[in-house]
């Protein structure tokens, strides 16, 4: 099969789960024999643009007709099977999806986070749950200015959804949810139902595994509020004060928590903070837990870390909410705190590090359950059926509402089918 991944990498200074599984997917599916090319473009190259580029920037996001050319040129040179859209903001934009309908390629795309329905992505305003946009326009965003809480800033990803709203609808063939709790949310909110598969990430077999109880605990992740980084920090506060839980605390990452973060874990002996590691130094972080904290407070749409750590035979202790309930069997692979509550996840964490054995247990259970799920075999599978899915046109596609306006609805002149004859 031949694919072509459509992706805008993160900035490289902080830590990018999206990046991440873009990487380990392509590296899957050219192991496998297939033709894979990559359409990108990187948020670390618009330090080095001028002025005038830079403030040209904002009105690009919603739509960047250069980006559509380009890539319905390289479309129609290479002729792919199938598009497999990731990131598109801020550098790409929703014109990739016309660039495909030009050429005549179905779509796959992959919903990582809540974009198609929160300018943001987040579900999230000042710390609490939020679907004022949901369903509607996206006129209270910029109100609040969710997008790193600058009005200004939040326009052009109010405006981008506004008006491509319907083009993703009619423009992709599958949408890949990255769990059922979120699949559940975008089907409330509207989104056609019968174009949202359910397709995990997969993590790759990591080359260290716990072997022992585990040397401390381990939050590994983006220093921000949504994180729950502040939970953990009074969590573990209140632990230290009832005596500590009798390993230290690890902190790796970086973002805009971290002077604070720093500033918290100065003169302690029960935390290290470490700063951002690299992908080895983190596999041996996980390897060395005895549990890995996921407390996030927003609704995370999966939880990479959370299946990393059950790749390395390492319990969780994570929030019960959002994709965390379905990743984490409660009691069997690791514990659930109440979201948003330190007490509650001062007790998971105080629980899991009293008990040995229990930890050993649910390190054990995690790591079958990540054998079941979460393998390179397992995702290897449900992208190419995915694919095969878009290629067939099998996808459900009367669910969305009727295309309007000059989008691409004929049918796809002259595309090649798969190997197989885009048939299972």
């Amino acid at each position: 099969m031949h694919v072509l991944v459509v992706h805008n990498r993160y900035a490289s200074a902080q830590p990018s789960g999206e990046n991440k599984v873009v990487d380990q997917e392509v590296a899957l599916l050219r192991g496998a024999g297939h033709r894979v090319g990559v359409f990108e473009r990187r948020s670390d190259d618009i330090a080095a643009r001028s002025l005038p580029a830079k403030a040209a920037l904002p009105f690009l996001v919603p739509w960047n007709p250069k980006v559509r050319a380009e890539l319905a040129a390289r479309l129609r040179a290479e002729r792919p099977d199938v598009v497999h859209v990731h990131n598109v903001f801020p550098l790409l934009s929703p014109a990739v999806l016309a660039a495909c309908a030009d050429a005549g390629v179905p779509v796959v795309a992959t919903l990582h986070n809540y974009t198609q329905i929160c300018p943001p992505g987040t579900l999230q305003r000042d710390g609490r749950p939020c679907t004022e946009c949901v369903g509607a326009t996206p006129l209270p965003a910029v109100r609040h200015g969710c997008y790193r809480g600058s009005r200004l800033a939040t326009v052009p990803l109010a405006v981008g959804l506004s008006v491509n709203r319907r083009r993703w609808w009619t423009g992709v063939e599958r949408f890949f949810c990255i769990s059922a709790a979120q699949r559940d949310v975008l089907v409330r909110a509207g989104l056609p139902a019968g174009r949202l598969a359910v397709k995990h990430n997969f993590v790759p077999d990591p080359d260290a595994r716990r072997t022992g109880a585990g040397e401390h605990l381990l939050y590994l992740g983006r220093l921000a509020e949504t994180k729950g980084v502040r939970l953990l920090m009074a969590a573990w506060d209140g632990i230290a004060a009832g005596g500590g839980a009798g390993v230290p605390l690890v902190i790796a990452g970086t973002g805009p928590l971290e002077a604070e973060v720093t500033a918290w874990a100065a003169g302690r002996d029960d935390v290290r903070y470490v700063g951002l590691y690299d992908a080895e130094e983190c596999r041996r972080a996980v390897a060395r837990s005895v549990a890995v904290l996921a407390p996030s407070t927003w609704l995370e749409a999966f939880g990479l870390v959370v299946v990393e750590a059950m790749a390395a035979g390492v319990p969780v202790v994570a929030a019960g909410h959002g994709a965390f309930v379905e990743l984490v069997e409660d009691g069997t692979t690791g514990l659930l705190h109440r979201p948003g509550d330190a007490a509650s996840l001062a007790s998971c964490v105080r629980r899991i590090t009293a008990d040995p054995v229990l930890g050993r247990e649910m390190g054990e259970a995690a790591r079958r359950r990540y054998e079941r799920g979460f393998s390179p075999a397992v995702g290897l599978e449900r992208l190419v059926e995915g694919y095969r899915t878009a290629i067939a046109g099998r996808s459900g596609g009367g669910d969305g509402p009727p295309p309007a306006g000059n989008e691409h609805t004929g049918p796809r002149r002259g595309h090649p089918r798969g190997r197989d004859g885009g048939r299972r």
